[in-house]
């Protein structure tokens, strides 16, 4: 099974490093010196990386024959792509690969259908499940343990407990000006009286 570990971002200095957006919780394990990887688009690989280093909180990297700035520019956007057993799990228990929550199905505590993940959306700040709900629209699950609070791959299914709104109409809107305003519109029928 193929997945994408990491995008290569912009040229970094002159002799052919390139900055990387890691997708991957094992980076020691998937992008380290010797790793050859698939690309995509696929023209642009299999690439192998030469040298990795951590600079400024970034993993940069190198790939054999790739010597400056204008090789490593050509590189951008390009998706590094790892071969992995399907039956490989994460070491840690709380982590999971994409192609394991795909397809889940989502329900709440109460046992509420939602739907079924149909995509990960990995943003810098977290990951969002893209859930298909069974009238076909769609609704944004944050993968965090606040909302998700159990990843059951036994049962198949993703157990959420959703703050009002997220994934209903039950929004409660509360504001300062609502909660002033309240007493007033109370005290205004005992002052006509």
């Amino acid at each position: 099974m193929q997945l994408v570990v990491a995008r290569i971002g912009r040229a970094h200095g002159i002799k052919g490093e390139v900055t990387v957006e890691v997708r991957t919780d094992e980076p020691e394990l998937r992008l380290g010196p010797g790793a050859v990887l698939a690309t995509d688009p696929a023209g642009v690989g299999p690439l192998t990386i030469e040298t990795g280093r951590v600079h400024s909180g970034r993993l940069l990297l190198r790939f054999a024959g790739v010597r400056d700035r204008s090789g490593a520019e050509a590189l951008r956007n390009t998706l590094l792509i790892a071969e992995v057993d399907p039956e490989e799990l994460p070491e840690d228990p709380e982590e999971f690969y994409d192609h394991q929550l795909m397809d889940l199905d989502v329900v709440t505590k109460d046992g509420v259908e939602i739907g079924r993940i149909t995509e990960i959306s990995h943003l810098p700040s977290q990951d969002l499940f893209i859930v298909e709900r069974p009238d076909g629209s769609e609704v944004m699950i944050p993968f965090v343990e606040q909302i998700v609070v159990e990843i059951d791959l036994e049962e198949q299914r993703a157990v959420i407990d959703p703050p009002p709104g997220l994934v209903d109409d039950r929004a409660e809107v509360a504001s300062a000006r609502d909660a002033e305003a309240a007493p007033a519109d109370q005290a205004a029928p005992e002052d006509q009286a």
